[in-house]
């Protein structure tokens, strides 16, 4: 036991001898480290779903505008690049995979459920194409055939607590 217990101190040993590592910090306030504020962040106001930033991939000359022959070819390209075998389909975990890489993760919209229109469980390129085909509609809000940067994300305006909001259960903080 007292084998143990020396063998147990000998290996924490090392661990208590080093120094911790210190965070910077700011001239005249030694309590808060460097880039923290005082006041809280404000919320974000720019949204971008994971549907705009794929199509923002596709913009292929880097001009800040898609095209609907850039949407068109980065769609087929994006597809082809996860139908490794050109079966021209996705089963429903390939598109999960489709989904992670062209959208940050596997539960994006559309769903394969909503791409998938003949229920037979796979995701054929003309299925996507023709769901994708509704997309660029509603991004193209402009309807000039072109999808530009600012058609791509939401603007949300910044809502500022009130009087009795955020204050923890209702009716606290009230007059």
């Amino acid at each position: 036991m007292r084998l143990l217990f020396a063998l147990a101190a000998l290996i924490a040993t090392p661990a208590f001898a080093q120094e911790r590592a210190r965070i910077p910090t700011p001239e005249g306030n030694s309590a808060a480290p460097i880039g923290a504020s005082t006041t809280q962040q404000p919320a974000f106001t720019v949204i971008v779903e994971p549907v705009a930033m794929m199509i923002a991939a596709f913009d292929a000359d880097g001009d800040g505008k898609v095209t609907r022959a850039e949407f068109d070819a980065g769609l087929k390209h994006s597809f082809d690049l996860v139908d490794t075998q050109h079966q021209g389909w996705l089963g429903y975990i390939a598109y999960s995979d489709w989904q992670e890489r062209w959208m940050g993760d596997r539960n994006t919209v559309p769903s394969p459920f909503e791409v998938d229109r003949d229920g037979d469980n796979k995701v054929t390129f003309a299925e996507l194409a023709e769901r994708f085909d509704l997309l660029f509609k509603r991004f193209d809000a402009d309807k000039n055939g072109v999808i530009e940067r600012k058609e791509l994300v939401t603007i949300r305006p910044q809502v500022m607590p009130g009087p009795g909001m955020g204050r923890g259960k209702k009716g606290r903080g009230r007059n």
